[in-house]
């Protein structure tokens, strides 16, 4: 029979060799993964990008020389108003030039063309101001309904977008034939100049519209040719904002896309739409001296001029250009998704391991992604998965 102290002994030696069995199996055994985890949650999704732009004044007008003259010096400052019809700058004739019949016959010829030129955009007005009287009376219609609940918001404010672009079209064409009556004008100056052979009358160029000066190249006073830029006038409560977008940018925009100017100095966002992309890029390098394809796109502000008032021609902005949104979108972070054959997939977390699911994805940006199906609100996500992370492996949150 064993004795009491071969028994310990034994029971000792059992204890000892569990333990050892025990200490194998743990330091042995698979570990948890250790992984970040995100949340399938739902809330509103953007799709956009930025570029930088600046502003510029829809209608501006450079004030040239209408003949080959001596300019006395320019009064006027940058920023000056002026009204339609004001002085601008005095032209003494050139003394020793010589006029000829050829010369007259060019003065002519120019007068008939300006006068050609003046009745062709009088028609553009007629027909800008029909538009725009038609416009403010299906806006007037639209808003009657909307009172009454027949239509939508939408609709009135698709009613209300095209009877703004109708008045700003008009305004366009009202400067327009405005700067074609004041070339006329300065066509009859010029013929009027070459008829005064000999004489020292003093031409005097006045302003096509009313406005600012925007730019004036030359102040002092000089001998100018023909043509010659003496001023620039524009009127800066009407702006717009020109940006250089890359061109594979561009192709993901349209006329209407919707943008939103931030951190321009305001104390508010400003709105505006897409007007124009233009259809030729250009070449630029970028400040990493790539070579980049790029685009100018026109934008116009939506929001009262009230807003934004305070922004003249020239002036730097930072647009967001809004591709797609929604306020209640399910979705994912980005980067837990990885590409699974022609498709993507996710690891979602169950019962402390990760399942691989495929995953059908709708809108995407850099951070969020729309999962339209495959994953359900609430469910956590495997972010960053790694090599280790494969179907049924055990993980635990980081």
């Amino acid at each position: 029979m064993l004795t009491m102290v071969q028994w310990r002994k034994r029971i000792l030696f059992a204890l000892l060799a569990v333990l050892i069995a025990w200490g194998l199996y743990y330091g042995f055994r698979p570990q948890p993964v250790a992984v970040e985890l995100g949340a399938a949650i739902r809330a509103p999704l953007r799709v956009s990008f930025e570029q930088e732009g600046r502003t510029r004044v829809v209608d501006r007008y450079v004030i040239t020389a209408p003949v080959a003259a001596y300019a006395r010096r320019i009064g006027l400052e940058v920023g000056d108003a002026v009204q339609r019809g004001a002085p601008l700058v005095q032209l003494e004739p050139q003394r020793a030039e010589a006029l000829d019949a050829r010369r007259r016959a060019e003065a002519e010829a120019r007068v008939a063309a300006a006068q050609a030129n003046v009745s062709a955009v009088e028609q553009r007005v007629k027909a800008a101001q029909a538009g725009a009287e038609l416009a403010q009376r299906e806006l007037k219609r639209i808003r009657t309904l909307r009172s009454s609940g027949h239509v939508t918001i939408e609709a009135e404010d698709r009613v209300v977008a095209e009877a703004e672009r109708a008045g700003s079209e008009l305004r366009s064409v009202q400067f327009i034939v405005s700067t074609a009556r004041h070339e006329l004008q300065a066509a009859r100056t010029a013929l009027s100049y070459a008829a005064a052979s000999g004489t020292a009358d003093v031409v005097v160029v006045r302003s096509p519209v009313a406005g600012h000066v925007l730019k004036i190249p030359r102040k002092s006073e000089g001998a100018v040719a023909a043509g010659q830029a003496l001023l620039e006038i524009g009127d800066p409560r009407g702006l717009e904002v020109e940006l250089d977008v890359l061109s594979a940018d561009a192709v993901r925009i349209k006329a209407g896309t919707r943008v939103v100017f931030e951190r321009w100095g305001g104390e508010h966002a400003l709105e505006g739409v897409v007007r124009l992309i233009e259809p030729v890029g250009f070449t630029k390098v970028s400040a990493l001296g790539v070579e980049e394809q790029r685009v100018w796109v026109i934008v116009a502000f939506t929001s009262p001029p009230a807003q934004w008032q305070r922004l003249g021609d020239g002036y730097r902005v930072e647009a967001t250009f809004i591709l797609w949104e929604a306020n209640d979108v399910l979705q994912i972070p980005a980067s837990a998704l990885f590409r699974d054959g022609s498709g993507w997939a996710a690891f979602v977390l169950e019962q402390g391991k990760a399942v691989k699911r495929s995953v059908e994805i709708g809108q995407r940006t850099g951070l969020s992604a729309q999962a339209l199906s495959g994953i359900r609100e609430g469910e956590q996500v495997i972010v960053h998965p790694d090599d280790r992370v494969r179907d049924g492996v055990s993980v635990t949150a980081r």
